[in-house]
């Protein structure tokens, strides 16, 4: 197991995993930056019981520091899972290059009541970290998006070291700091720098000393000339005349390394004998047109593929196989396949007899068939004998020699030979389609290379440009190869293919490409074969490694030749090498894929460094102005996506960095979605300069345009100096020549070429890379490009204005609106113009020259064509004279407004988390939080939320409304937001922002808010100043930084739990911030303003509706006593408490001044959360004995006004409510509502405001309720005339329903307990007969009767040991949702209450029973966040709930359905917690148990994502069907946060529990 205590870093680079262990990681591409020091470390974040979490092991190959990089070589970090907590691994990252993690873990199954067996472990793919290589040039840094890299074609450089040492003076001059270097080997027959012939020794025509000369020179461009090395490595093919492929032919692709390749060679040397045998056969050997074309193939068609009878390779041998069959039937020498064939007989095959041809055919190709995926030699495609005796054996029956009944031979052989040519249909289709493809490919390509204009036009067929271009390279035959076997000296050419698949090996078994003739083939390099590892090819691997350490040695990077032909994991190996020997090796590639994706897949596994791209690919002003904007970098005003706060180290639950006290602030960012970057070059050496492609001119903007790119970038010799044509790399035998390497160049313009220029791009960029300018505005407007590149924090740029030249347009200035460059000020660097003598005589001698290569002439003059004009705010260039194409202009900028003494950047995110570390928690709710609703409440109408123009008003009035908004905006860098256009249109919200909390400082008494006002206030001052299109980023950067600060403290104030927990437990926990706080008009009491809870937000956040008996008490023991806010618990409790009457306390609060007491389950919530609090909180049961003031009479129901002088008058304790409570309800209630009537319930009948509550005594079960109101949390009334529905509850829930006779029978148990203890001063009640009755009397009764009268057995059988109407059971395997209601069949309703009376009153539950019942409520009722409020099975679920629906449906007018369907987010919280509990109970082992809390997790990804994704940042009432939206639903509700808050808290009460039990 790996070492768990990594070096302490102050930089965090965040991956978190998501659950099935993929990086959640935006776009998938892990790429940081070069290694640091001291190093940064990767940190995985892994919730702590995730999927991946069980039997779990994170691996990494990421190498120790001071150990050497093995890709198989991984080390081991054990997963600890822990319910509340992240899991966070710290890896220190001290290397560069490609490393690769994944994770093993015991798959977590399907959640079920029975047992299943342990599934097997499993791993995740592999995945992939790429980590930029540290580059250093004279002992300083050189990112690589300042690299300005120069290629040049070594072998136009002349000798070593007289011509190469004043190229390189001369590229060094130009402020280019990196030489790419075309191989440097020693080269085969066709003299192209590619074909290498030996690859361990170096050219001795330019390196006569060989390796020392390297050496050499690579010190010399260090230290003289500023520059590195980059070479290119060529893996995939060698010369074709490299003598080491006569001693080892199998380091190629041969007819004995690879059989399958036989019928292509046969191919290609009968096409070989035809190009020479043409004049013989009265065909033409020089082509002039289409016909003469036309007539060759109908030869090749008659004297090639006719001749050659390449079926053979295709199809069976017929006879030879049907011969081979009969002996085996004669013999009775049979296979039958495994399982047999169905049937009786020989082995099940006797129903074969009756099938068709085809489907016996079909059998032998699938059973009994060997070769049909590869071609072999001739006839290799074969059948098993055996098997196919089998066959025979149904269709004629057993062979006896003995009987005259037995069938013949030629009987049989007959029959088999069916069989067999049924088999080679699809073969010789095969064959068809093949030998089509071959004709088609002939033709084009001998039409191309003979006929097509844009050809060679080679000529005449010879011996020497045969007809076609030979695929294979044939050996000589020597006393070397003469070892060998024949057949392997012809080995295989390598070549490319339109389209390829770059995962796919074109000389595999698989592909037919050198048969098909799809290759375009390079004749003088032959592929080298690798196979699967080096134990395939020893040799190769060897020496092909020795090549690639020797030029890791001496070169700074490697441009990997053709790597999209080149095996990965060949790749993967021989980059490990080359690491081995310079760990900061950067690789660059141009990829041919076909596919951004699988570019992806080569960049991330190999560690690419770039990929090359070329500007001299675009085809139009438009394009290259697309490639610029593509390389340029991120649009200025770019956000920052790493938070400034938030960072505060936690305590982490692995102890893999725990006990590091090194430092106590870390710089924690996220990994930032990349793109796969680019070494962005103005022309490459194989492809046309401007000269051929566009207009000569053009080398000027075109360069100009590249320099200004956010990335590496390059250009090629001959590019400055204008050469006419790309130099032929393989023909071409003139040297290079370069007014650079014999002049001292000075920055401006001049004669022979762009140099002078050049060298102020390359400084520029330099510079800008070496410092981060990457952002960048891309403007393209007719033939002009502008780009304006700045860096992020200083706001310094550079500014060009390019007038591109392609073919076309003339000399024509052409129109370029005036430039305003708002806010800034700008320093004219120069104005040029490129002329060049393009003439066909110029052209013709200069290419006329034996020995020299040389550019046009041309001439950089510079111009004086732009108007600058510097403006109070702006400054203005305005193009008034001739600006050509071939023109380029260039500015450096700065914004005044942006220079801070401390940065602008670090002064707006400094300070915050002291401005905002005085506020409390209420003051966090006005600091962060308020809807509309709250805020005009507060303010008299004043003021409400923001509303951005074209996008709507905010949430929220404080900071998280503008979050909410604004995250997303930096998320997706979405600048074009309408925030962001309303911030460049006005300062508005910034006034808004510092005002409101000035005002609530000032004039509302929170004077602990008035230094985060000041703050705010100096933060925004300081970005007034700015220009309106940097304001985004800036009041960007102020929100977030003061958001997290005011996030930060709120965390400091609630408790270690929710501190050190998952972010998803903090989320949830700063609910309770945003529900609690002061409104006037509601309050705990009818004449203290006091901060209260909200039911939900914005529908029930003021008035009498903010307040609710019920919601606060389901949200109680999670918001208040989860989180550590005890006196806020307290304080709700008391004030409820005061208003208790009729033992009951009321549904809605109205601060007590019209408390209504329509809800029997309230005051059961109530009574829990104070035996909650006495658990929960030290010395909790000291609220006992504390005493508020009545606002009714103890145990008299007389009804009187809340400033009557009878209010308020009594006191009582705590305890003594408990027990009114409890009394009042065994001696039973019967009541009507205070104020019944329409003034009070307009919806209702007369008779719902009648309330009777009574115990039965035979079961100890309370009733209550009746089918004209509805008592519980399931409220809603009808309202509809038009549907009838007025004043009918859509769920009355009449009778005893579970929840309640599971709160009752907790209650009593505790009250028992306490009073057993000495803690209580009751023992029980009195009955309304005069019976006494203890309190665990009554429990007992409830605990012998309960699952009698709730449970409905699986089995029929059992019913009677239940009190179970059969005929109406819709379900078993249930707890009815009530007991004797109104409406029978209402009891058998399947819904989610029941987990409530679990949750609280396990004993009452069989454990097994509750198990099912939970399986069942998970597969039936459970939403992706909510759960349905009725089964979908009932045909009463409407699960889509409006309650602006007025119709004539009964079931749905008005929302009647409320309760009917729609899915609910609080029952979740009590559904997970009884399936934790009761699936906990059945768990032996430390793993099953595990995999307990795992399910949990699984079940919370919705909520999780709900809460993340929320605007509103909590979670909502409720859902439509499958949690769809719903547009009437709170959309944060406060009992949807606590419940889930308190399954946490369950969680680790639990945790502890097991823990205590594994010691004992």
């Amino acid at each position: 197991m790996a070492s768990s205590s990594p070096a302490a870093s102050h930089e965090v680079y965040l991956l978190p995993l998501t659950d099935s262990g993929a990086p959640d990681v935006p776009g998938g591409y892990i790429y940081l930056p070069a290694p640091s020091s001291p190093p940064y470390v990767v940190r995985f974040a892994i919730e702590g019981t995730s999927s991946i979490c069980r039997k779990g092991s994170l691996w990494c190959n990421i190498p120790e520091d001071g150990n050497t990089f093995q890709r198989d070589s991984y080390r081991e970090y054990k997963l600890h899972p822990d319910f509340s907590q992240t899991l966070e691994i710290d890896v220190p990252i001290t290397s560069a290059g490609a490393f690769a993690f994944y994770t093993t873990y015991s798959p977590l199954p399907d959640f079920t009541s029975d047992d299943v067996a342990t599934p097997r472990t499993t791993r995740t793919p592999t995945y992939y970290i790429d980590v930029s290589p540290k580059l250093i040039l004279n002992k300083e840094p050189l990112p690589l998006d300042a690299l300005s890299i120069f290629s040049v074609i070594s072998k136009f450089m002349g000798k070593y070291p007289d011509d190469w040492e004043k190229h390189l003076k001369g590229i060094g001059q130009r402020g280019y700091n990196m030489v790419h270097f075309t191989p440097l080997m020693e080269r085969g027959d066709s003299n192209s720098p590619y074909s290498i012939y030996n690859q361990l020794e170096f050219d001795p025509l330019c390196f006569p000393n060989g390796e020392k000369d390297i050496m050499t020179m690579v010190e010399s461009m260090e230290k003289n000339h500023g520059l590195l090395g980059l070479t290119d490595v060529v893996w995939n093919h060698t010369a074709n005349n490299s003598q080491w492929l006569e001693e080892h032919p199998e380091a190629g692709y041969n007819v004995g390394t690879a059989p399958w390749l036989e019928s292509a060679l046969e191919l290609d040397s009968a096409l070989l004998k035809f190009s020479n045998n043409l004049r013989g056969i009265g065909l033409p050997t020089t082509l002039t047109s289409v016909d003469d074309l036309l007539r060759v193939m109908d030869g090749i068609k008659t004297h090639v593929i006719g001749a050659l009878r390449l079926w053979e390779y295709y199809v069976v041998d017929v006879e030879r196989n049907a011969e081979a069959v009969v002996g085996k039937w004669i013999k009775g020498s049979i296979i039958v396949p495994q399982n047999g064939f169905g049937g009786s007989g020989v082995g099940g095959l006797e129903g074969a007899k009756d099938w068709p041809l085809k489907q016996q055919a079909d059998f032998i190709l699938e059973k009994g068939f060997i070769g049909a995926d590869e071609l072999g030699p001739r006839y290799h495609r074969h059948v098993d004998p055996e098997m196919a005796a089998a066959l025979l054996t149904v269709i004629c029956g057993q062979y006896n020699a003995d009987t005259q009944d037995s069938p013949s031979e030629s009987t049989a052989s007959k029959a088999i030979m069916k069989v067999l040519d049924e088999i080679n249909l699809p073969f010789y289709r095969e064959y068809d389609a093949d030998t089509a493809e071959i004709m088609e490919q002939l033709f084009n390509r001998i039409k191309y290379v003979r006929l097509d204009g844009h050809g060679p036009k080679l000529g005449a067929i010879t011996r020497e440009s045969p007809l076609i271009e030979s695929y294979f390279t044939r050996l000589p035959l020597n006393s070397t190869t003469n070892k060998h076997d024949r057949k392997s000296l012809a080995l295989v050419n390598n070549g490319w293919i339109w389209a390829a698949d770059a995962m796919k090996d074109n000389a595999g078994p698989t592909s037919r490409a050198y048969l098909r003739r799809e290759v375009i083939v390079w004749s003088d390099c032959v592929k080298l074969r690798y196979g699967k590892g080096p134990q395939d090819n020893p040799f190769l691997w060897d020496f092909m490694a020795k090549y690639t350490r020797l030029m890791a040695k001496y070169f700074a990077g490697f441009r990997i030749d053709n790597c999209h032909s080149t095996p990965l994991h060949v790749a993967e190996y021989l980059l490990d090498e080359a690491r081995k020997v310079r760990p900061d090796l950067a690789v660059f590639a141009e990829l041919f894929t076909g596919s951004e994706e699988m570019d992806f897949v080569f960049v991330e596994r190999l560690g690419l460094s770039a990929l090359i791209r070329e500007a001299m690919q675009a085809w139009s002003t438009g394009e290259l102005s697309r490639l610029v904007h593509r390389h340029g970098g991120r649009p200025i005003g770019s956000f920052e996506i790493d938070e400034v706060s938030g960072n505060k180290r936690k305590n982490l639950s692995n102890g893999h960095i725990n006990g590091e006290e090194g430092f106590k602030h870390e710089v924690v960012r996220k990994i930032k979605q990349s793109p796969v970057h680019a070494l962005f070059m103005d022309c490459t050496h194989d492809n046309e300069v401007p000269a051929q492609k566009r207009d000569a001119r053009d080398t000027l903007p075109n360069a100009a345009l590249v320099n200004m790119c956010a990335s590496a970038t390059g250009s090629v010799m001959g590019y400055d100096e204008i050469y006419p044509q790309l130099v032929d790399l393989v023909h071409e035998k003139r040297l290079y020549t370069s007014p650079s390497s014999d002049n001292e160049i000075k920055i401006g313009g001049g004669d022979s070429g762009i140099g002078g220029i050049k060298k102020l791009l390359n400084q520029i960029h330099y510079m800008m890379g070496k410092d981060g300018y990457d952002e960048t505005h891309i403007h393209h407007e007719g033939e002009y490009v502008t780009v304006h590149r700045m860096h992020p924090q200083t706001r310094k740029g550079f500014f060009l204005i390019a007038h591109t030249a392609f073919p076309g347009y003339g000399n024509s200035t052409g129109s370029l609106s005036p430039v305003h460059l708002t806010g800034t000020k700008a320093k004219g660097l120069g104005s040029w113009s490129l002329e060049v003598d393009t003439t066909e005589d110029i052209k013709q001698s200069i290419m006329a020259d034996k020995t020299s290569l040389k550019g046009l002439p041309s001439r950089v003059t510079g111009i004086t064509s732009v108007l600058m004009e510097d403006t109070a705010d702006a400054t203005i260039l305005t193009i008034q004279g001739e600006f050509p194409p071939g023109s380029i202009a260039l500015y450096e900028t700065w914004i005044p407004s942006a220079e801070h003494s401390d940065g602008l950047d670090k002064f707006v995110t400094s300070g915050a988390e002291n401005a905002f570390s005085s506020l409390s928690l209420v003051d966090l709710n006005f600091v962060l939080y308020r809807c509309d609703v709250e805020e005009r409440d507060f303010s008299g109408g004043q003021d409400g939320v923001y509303s951005v123009p074209n996008y709507g008003p905010l949430v929220y009035a404080g900071l998280q409304g503008w979050w909410s908004v604004v995250r997303n905006i930096i998320h997706d860098n979405d600048l074009g937001h309408p925030l962001c256009n309303h911030l460049r249109d006005g300062q508005w919200s910034l006034d808004y922002v510092a005002g409101r909390l000035e005002r609530l400082a000032k004039d509302g008494g929170f004077h602990t808010c008035l230094k985060p006002t000041e703050w705010l206030v100096e933060r925004f001052s300081a970005i007034r100043k700015i220009p309106n299109f940097l304001l985004p980023r800036y009041f960007a950067l102020v929100i977030q930084t003061a958001y997290n600060a005011a996030w930060d403290r709120g965390m400091d104030l609630l408790s270690d739990d929710i501190q050190h927990g998952q972010l998803f437990l903090q989320q949830l926990s700063m609910v309770s911030i945003q529900q609690t706080g002061y409104v006037k008009s509601s309050s705990l009491w009818p004449t203290k303003s006091v901060p209260c809870l909200a039911a939900g937000l914005p529908h029930f956040s003021t008035d009498w509706a903010r307040c609710w008996g019920r919601d606060v008490f389901i949200s109680l023991r999670g918001l208040f006593l989860g989180t550590g806010r005890y006196q806020d618990a307290r304080e709700h409790i008391l004030a409820f408490a005061s208003v208790l009457k009729h033992g009951m306390i009321p549904n809605l609060l109205s601060a007590g001044k019209l408390p209504r007491y329509n809800s029997r389950d309230s005051i059961w919530f109530f009574l829990q959360n104070i035996q909650d609090y006495t658990n929960m909180v030290p010395d909790g049961l000291a609220i006992l004995k504390e005493k508020v003031q009545r606002r009714f009479l103890p145990y008299d129901d007389t009804y009187f006004e809340f400033d009557d002088p009878r209010a308020y008058s009594t006191l009582t304790t705590i305890e003594e409510i408990i027990q009114e409570a409890l009394q009042r309800h065994a001696t039973g209630l019967s009541f009507r509502e205070a104020n019944a009537g329409a003034n009070l319930d307009m919806q209702m009948k007369s008779e719902g405001f009648q309330i009777d509550i009574k115990v039965d005594w035979e079961t100890g079960i309370i009733f209550g309720g009746s089918q004209y109101n509805c008592g519980t949390w399931m409220d809603k009334m009808g309202e509809s005339d038009k549907a009838g529905s007025k004043g009918i509850p859509g769920t009355p829930r009449d009778g005893a329903a579970v929840e309640i006779t599971g709160l009752l029978y907790s209650t009593l148990t505790w009250v028992a307990k306490l009073h057993k203890e000495g803690k209580y001063q009751y023992d029980g009640i009195m009955t309304s007969s005069h019976d006494k009755i203890s309190f665990a009397n009554w429990a007992s009764r409830i605990q012998k009767s309960f699952e009698r009268c709730y449970y409905v057995p699986l089995d029929t059988k059992e019913d009677q040991d239940f009190d179970v109407n059969s005929k109406i059971v819709n379900r078993r395997g249930i707890y009815k949702d009530l007991y004797r209601s109104g409406k029978e069949y209402e009891d058998y309703q399947f819904r989610p209450n029941f987990p409530i009376a679990m949750t609280v009153a396990p004993d009452l539950f069989t454990p097994s029973r509750a198990l099912q019942a939970l399986e069942l409520a998970d597969s039936v009722l459970r939403g992706p966040t909510g759960m349905a409020t009725l089964d979908p099975a009932d045909l009463n679920y409407r699960p889509y709930y409006n309650n602006s629906e007025d119709s004539t449906d009964f079931a749905t007018s008005k929302g009647r359905n409320y309760h009917q369907g729609p899915e609910w987010l609080w029952p979740t919280g009590f559904f997970l917690r009884a399936l934790l509990k009761f699936d906990i109970m059945r768990r032996k082992t430390k793993e099953d148990r595990i995999e307990a809390f795992q399910q949990i997790t699984r079940r919370l990804h919705g909520c999780k994502k709900a809460i993340t994704d929320s605007p509103w940042a909590g979670l909502t009432e409720l859902t439509q069907k499958n949690g769809e939206f719903c547009a009437d639903s709170s959309p944060t509700q406060a009992w949807s946060a606590g419940c889930l808050i308190d399954l946490h808290y369950d969680a680790k009460e639990l945790s502890i529990e097991l823990h205590k039990a594994r010691a004992q």
